[in-house]
């Protein structure tokens, strides 16, 4: 049985870090594309970065870039999203994904497996 768990989240102040896990368990992530989604309340989920199979690639939303940096342990089987410079928008239920036959982050929908999410507030 596949499971991807992620933790890290919590309550945070603004300009703070996190560091969000995606540990999986039944799957090998080593080649695998792994994203991680967010939905805040009352918006639409969105894609917030993702790691191609072959790690050579990432992808981040416009918002996050040059704050959030994806990266995946392969010894450890998980892959982790390093967060910085956290503003109150940022607020949400974080999700990874992975997938085993899909290759590249462009125009990446999840089709395989889904973590159960993890709570990231930064509020003062």
């Amino acid at each position: 049985q596949v499971q991807l768990v992620e933790s890290g989240g919590g309550l945070v102040q603004p300009g703070g870090s996190l560091r969000l896990s995606c540990a999986a368990s039944g799957l090998s992530l080593e080649h695998d594309l792994i994203g991680w989604f967010r939905q805040a309340p009352g918006k639409e989920r969105e894609g917030v970065s993702c790691i191609d199979s072959s790690g050579d690639s990432r992808y981040y939303l416009d918002s996050v870039k040059g704050r959030f940096t994806i990266s995946r342990d392969n010894a450890k089987n998980t892959v982790y999203l390093q967060m910085n410079s956290l503003t109150p928008e940022d607020t949400a239920v974080y999700y990874c994904t992975a997938d085993v036959h899909i290759r590249y982050c462009t125009g990446y929908v999840p089709q395989d497996y889904w973590g159960q999410g993890t709570q990231v507030t930064v509020s003062s």
